[in-house]
């Protein structure tokens, strides 16, 4: 038998064991929606000395034989009756505790209604409500499990099971009120993040209309401070203060989780603008608008192989969970795709020498393995570098050796900084004529002044700042419009996030479950730049972009040659 005992931030922890008929949820309980009470393994505290069940008097034998059979309803009325009816005290309370055990982890969902239902059952219906109104919210029917914990008080008022039950009742009751033009947001506002936030936030704003001044949209505000404790918090009094019927955040890896798993016990749609991975998998009420890995990985591997016609490529990434996530997604889809890694190479971020990460992407740190080739060069040349010692020993050898170019393209998965540096290192290494792909991490001015000799040579996907059908983009317009500068991938992926509330509010999801269900099922969208989709794995599928450098210096979207 598996038990599922969650003792989570914010719910009584609760004992369940599952039994025959009743299956444990493979997914988070949704009961730590609600603060924590006090409770132990039983409704009701048992005594201090262990109740001995092995010696039951002989007239225990009907319920025994009951329970060895399965049959546990029949075995708790038995047990139930002989507590009202026995005189010796210590048996009386051992009927009791065996009924209530009995009832809290053998029976399933059908057999407690049956006991509930049944006045024969006396107060045992008190704690087959308490048990009901647990499943119900484990279901996130919280209706239901109001109103069967509403119960627990008629049947055993006084006991600690219904003062926990009547407190329940007052917590689901603070969260149940929607306000269905009150959507929160959780973004880092203060801190380092803090202007990333701000950017965000505006396009939440131009997205619910609060730009124009006339919107009936409120827009209930937290800062995460970049801390997931402070975005927790932030949630549950969004929720409980506020009312929001949708959330929009987080940005930041660390605090996402955190506010898609508070907003998802708590019922409430999310929208998280980060591309932290799994985040959709935390619950059904959780949905992402973000570049992912996958989708920029997808969208510069589809571009490098089907529009340029590239075939073999080396990868140099970073020793970090962001370098080691797209260099494995892009080794995937290139061969998905039906090309070929030639060479991949790991360096620690924290470096600043390089030369022996290139020149082992390119074979010349591999002097030994190279002999044959290395003794047909110049003896003439070869005396004058070594110097009559080995040729491991002198630390110039490498460049003696040509560079193996055995590769198209290179990904490198980061920053603009990085790049800078690491083109510097494969032009010294021999590199020539080769892509240099990125994500949108290169999407910035001055890239291609970076990249040195690559400055020409460079491809990287990012969300496009024009509307992809031909049209122009209004979001674009108003942004520039009200700010001065165009908006960047944020700012895109907020406005739409908050448009797609908006509109899906305004067509009549006026509560948290129809705008759940209401969210997805988006199909073709109109967005900021285009159309959008809502994948089954609750991600938005947007337009992306494969933008490329000219000699000049300039950055522009990709188009096939003529």
């Amino acid at each position: 038998m598996k038990t599922l005992c969650l003792v989570l931030t914010v719910l009584f922890a609760v004992s369940c064991s599952t039994s025959r008929a009743r299956k444990t949820p493979e997914r988070p309980s949704a009961r730590p929606l609600l603060r924590q009470v006090p409770t132990g393994r039983h409704s009701v505290p048992l005594p201090t000395q262990p109740v001995v069940t092995r010696a039951l008097p002989a007239e225990a034998e009907r319920a025994l034989s009951f329970e060895r059979d399965g049959e546990y309803v029949s075995a708790i009325r038995e047990y139930h009756r002989l507590s009202g009816t026995s005189e010796d005290t210590a048996a009386k309370e051992s009927y009791r505790i065996k009924a209530l055990d009995l009832l809290e982890t053998r029976l399933n969902e059908s057999e407690l209604k049956d006991v509930a239902g049944d006045s024969g059952f006396g107060a045992l219906r008190g704690y087959a409500y308490y048990q009901l109104g647990s499943i119900y919210l484990d279901r996130r029917e919280t209706d239901s499990a109001r109103r069967s914990y509403s119960y627990v008080q008629s049947y055993i008022p006084g006991t600690e099971t219904a003062l926990r039950a009547m407190d329940l009742v007052s917590q689901l009751d603070s969260i149940r009120y929607v306000d269905s033009k009150t959507i929160g947001v959780v973004l880092p506002l203060s801190g380092r993040n803090a202007a990333i936030g701000q950017r965000a936030l505006r396009g939440i704003e131009i997205g619910l209309g609060l730009s124009d001044g006339v919107s009936p949209y409120k827009l209930a505000i937290a800062d995460s401070e970049g801390n997931p404790d402070v975005a927790r918090r932030a949630v549950e009094r969004l929720v409980k203060e506020d009312n929001v019927i949708g959330i929009i955040g987080s940005l930041l890896s660390r605090t996402a989780p955190a506010v898609a798993s508070k907003a998802d016990e708590l019922g409430v749609p999310t929208i998280a603008l980060s591309q932290k991975s799994g985040i959709t998998e935390i619950g059904p009420t959780v949905f992402r608008n973000a570049l992912t890995s996958e989708m920029q990985v997808r969208q510069i591997v589809r571009t490098a192989i089907d529009d340029m016609n590239l075939r073999r490529f080396a990868i140099l990434y970073p020793n970090d969970q962001y370098g080691i996530e797209y260099a494995n997604y892009f080794w995937d889809e290139v061969l998905a795709r039906g090309g070929q890694v030639t060479a991949a190479q790991i360096y620690n971020p924290k470096d600043t020498d390089f030369r022996a990460v290139t020149q082992r992407l390119v074979g010349t740190w591999y002097v030994e393995a190279r002999q044959d080739e290395f003794q047909l060069i110049s003896k003439e040349k070869i005396q004058a570098q070594t110097n009559r010692r080995s040729v491991r020993q002198n630390k110039n050898a490498e460049d003696l050796l040509p560079a193996i170019v055995d590769f198209d393209a290179i990904f490198i998965p980061d920053s603009s900084k990085m790049l800078s540096q690491m083109a510097a290192f494969l032009s010294y290494a021999g590199v020539r004529n080769v892509k240099l792909l990125g994500t949108n991490l290169w999407n910035s001015p001055g890239i291609a002044k970076r990249a040195g000799s690559f400055g020409d040579k460079l491809v990287f996907v990012d969300s496009p700042t024009v509307d992809v059908t031909g049209g122009s983009s209004k979001f674009v317009s108003d942004y520039k419009q009200l700010f001065g500068e165009a908006p960047t991938g944020i700012e895109i992926q907020a406005y739409d996030s908050a448009l797609l509330i908006r509109t899906l509010i305004g067509q009549g999801a006026n509560t948290r479950e129809q705008l759940t269900r209401r969210l997805t099922d988006i199909r073709s969208f109109p967005g900021a730049t285009g159309p959008l989709f809502m994948s089954s794995a609750r991600e938005v599928r947007r337009p992306l972009t494969s933008f490329v450098t000219d000699t000049t210096g300039n950055i522009s979207p990709y188009r096939l040659p003529r």
